[in-house]
């Protein structure tokens, strides 16, 4: 007895199969169920593409005596041009026959002519079956029997008209007729039947034989040039039609590689479409990982930095041993540095997954530089280097999320006090763009980053080699969350360094972030009118 979950299985399986794509653009309520449907459908479509593909490659790189010479694409190419000739060829018998009055009895020309209709007739309504037959049907040997066959009774109601007898005496006029008929309906046939060549010379060589065998029982020099002529064109309409067929031949090769690019590329994109799939649910089990562990982690974290500065601190009574305060230090000093770690993964993770939600409002940009600068007076201080501070006055409010960009300066200023040496000099400069925006440049004298490095510091985790040969304490997430929550409120950042000169980072903002924008206001010159201020 089948179970209610492998006949819930199969439906999803039947619907995927007739939907297709837009039932896998839509999930149902059991997500588990047609992701297996999903899984199955695409498995499947990529063996038919396999199967195709195969089929493609053995054409195509079998050597040449081995090499298919297209037999269906050219049988349809056949059935093509003779449904597209349906009436011309008709209209041709009916004007030869029309001006053969001249010569012969116009009851064995209707008679011909019925003939030569029926003939044609029955050659229309074999490539109409053989275009409507199905695929495995088309590919069978007996459709090119009957092709052949009919070409050949077509030649042969063809080569009838030859052997009408004349209403008088012979006639040159008759005789030119004859030999002008020959070339053009031969010529004719060729263009219909240059793709199959037994139906070449099935429908050609009837006629041609009956003309030579006529004017050769003539005993004249006309008669024999016109014989050898006849034969002649047989043998360039013949080569004519090979030089037709290489031609289809190439035509067919070219759509067959055409044909096997495409399945490459439809392989290559259900390949994309697989990995991206997988990469979007990595990052949602990442997602999922990081909320679920970010209280597991932080929980204990809490307990173990406040238990730690208890212990530093000789809160409940002084420590004796020297060694145990310096551990509590190293401890409490650990877990801190962790658990910004742990914050500074999940700010990011946030960012990416589109889960960071900006609180906007009117705010000052140089207040918070101000306040920012005053944080970060403790560490530069410690290292004996000087913060100065630069802005424009009168600089407008802008439209923007206050902690968002105080974190943005902050791991700024952090990184310039960081990596300048001791006595060093941090310049930050807040001023307006040449668009009438607002910009932050901070600048250090630090050692610099080389110009190859560039690009690994702008990336997740990445830093540079004076930062993992000196040791210092950090992620490598600074600027990769400073791209991003600038990057939300529509900003540019850009870093500029060079070794031994130090670092300048310039966050920029839009004049459309900024509050009650005049475009017709002309702003002084900043270098006369900067108000300069020196923490410390």
């Amino acid at each position: 007895m089948v179970s209610h979950k492998q006949q819930t299985r199969r439906y999803a399986i039947t619907k995927s199969k007739l939907f297709g794509r837009h039932w896998m653009e839509f999930p149902a309520k059991e997500p588990g169920e047609d992701q297996d449907a999903i899984n199955e459908d695409r498995a499947r479509r990529r063996r038919e593409m396999a199967r195709s593909v195969k089929d493609v490659h053995s054409r195509l790189g079998a050597p040449e005596n081995q090499r298919t010479t297209f037999d269906l694409e050219r049988q349809h190419l056949f059935a093509d041009t003779r449904l597209n000739a349906a009436y011309a060829a008709p209209l041709l018998a009916l004007i030869v026959a029309a001006i053969s009055v001249l010569w012969i009895e116009p009851i064995l020309l209707g008679a011909w002519f019925v003939i030569t209709l029926c003939m044609h007739f029955l050659m229309v309504v074999t490539c109409h079956s053989y275009e409507r037959a199905p695929s495995d049907q088309q590919a069978r040997v007996y459709w090119r029997r009957r092709f052949m066959f009919g070409d050949l009774l077509y030649g042969c109601s063809w080569a009838i008209f030859f052997l009408l007898p004349q209403a008088g005496d012979s006639s040159e006029g008759l005789l030119i007729f004859h030999f002008a008929t020959l070339l053009i309906v031969v010529a004719m046939n060729t263009m219909q039947s240059a793709t199959l060549p037994r139906c070449l010379l099935a429908s050609t060589l009837p006629m041609t034989l009956v003309v030579t065998t006529t004017f050769l029982q003539q005993i004249s020099p006309i008669h024999y040039t016109l014989a050898a002529m006849a034969i002649g064109a047989q043998g360039f309409f013949f080569i004519l039609g090979n030089q037709l067929l290489k031609n289809a031949n190439t035509m067919l090769e070219y759509r067959a590689d055409k044909d096997h690019l495409i399945a490459e590329l439809e392989t290559a994109n259900a390949m994309s479409d697989e990995a991206r799939r997988r990469a979007e649910s990595a990052n949602i089990a990442k997602s999922r990982f990081l909320a679920t562990m970010s209280h597991e982690l932080r929980t204990p974290l809490n307990a173990i930095l406040g238990f730690s500065e208890i212990m530093k601190d000789e809160v409940l009574g002084k420590m004796e041993n020297a060694s145990y305060r310096s551990y509590a230090e190293d401890i409490h000093g650990s877990g801190q540095h962790l658990l910004n770690l742990i914050n500074e993964i999940l700010d990011l993770s946030r960012i990416e997954a589109g889960r960071h939600e900006l609180h906007e409002q009117p705010l000052y940009l140089d207040d918070i530089v101000d306040e920012c600068g005053t944080m970060m007076q403790v560490r530069a201080k410690a290292k004996s280097i000087s913060l100065h501070h630069t802005h424009q006055p009168d600089m407008p409010q802008i439209w923007a999320d206050e902690r968002a960009l105080r974190q943005v300066v902050l791991n700024l200023m952090s990184n310039a006090v960081k990596f300048t040496p001791a006595g060093g000099e941090v310049r930050i400069k807040v001023g307006r763009t040449t668009d009438d925006g607002q910009y932050v440049s901070i600048t250090d004298t630090g050692p610099g980053i080389p110009e190859e490095e560039i690009p690994i510091v702008l990336e997740a985790f990445g830093q540079g080699s004076h930062a993992i040969k000196s040791a210092e304490p950090g992620t490598g997430l600074g600027l990769s969350i400073v791209q991003a929550l600038v990057g939300m409120h529509d900003g540019q950042f850009s870093l500029k360094s060079r070794l031994g000169e130090g670092t300048e980072v310039i966050v920029s903002l839009p004049r459309a972030r900024v509050m009650n924008y005049a475009p017709d206001v002309v702003w002084a010159d900043p270098d006369s009118e900067n108000i300069s201020v020196r923490f410390g």
